[in-house]
């Protein structure tokens, strides 16, 4: 169910918990600002989440309170996580859901990072 992206953060969100150690979760890049980790129902042959290891339910929320330290640093990682991973040539896409109309599902800011394969259009024509 999507969720309120203004709703104040859940500590018990499952990605706070990813973070804290206390759920199991396939690493592909961690550092200081962000933790990146393969999607558990992936939609493309490549499919990672990249998190801010902040307590931030949204894109919004993030942009607002998020310190420009952490703003680099999980841009970057954003950035990082698709050369290691091999998809700047040829390709990938990002996406971040924000609210019920975005269908954010997770209290807790993410980027989707797809590819592997040519993705299509973004929406239905």
């Amino acid at each position: 169910m999507p969720i309120d992206a203004t709703q104040p953060y859940d500590e018990h969100n499952i990605f706070a918990k990813i973070i804290r150690g206390e759920i199991p979760n396939h690493t592909v890049y961690e550092d200081e600002w962000a933790l990146a980790f393969h999607d558990i129902n992936p939609q493309a042959p490549v499919h990672v989440l990249v998190i801010p290891k902040g307590a931030y339910v949204s894109w919004d929320d993030f942009s607002v309170r998020a310190s420009e330290a952490e703003i680099a640093g999980f841009v970057r990682a954003v950035g990082k996580v698709a050369r290691n991973l091999d998809l700047v040539v040829p390709g990938y896409r990002l996406l971040a859901n924000v609210g019920q109309h975005g269908h954010q599902e997770v209290p807790h800011l993410h980027v989707h990072l797809f590819g592997g394969r040519p993705l299509g259009p973004m929406l239905a024509r």
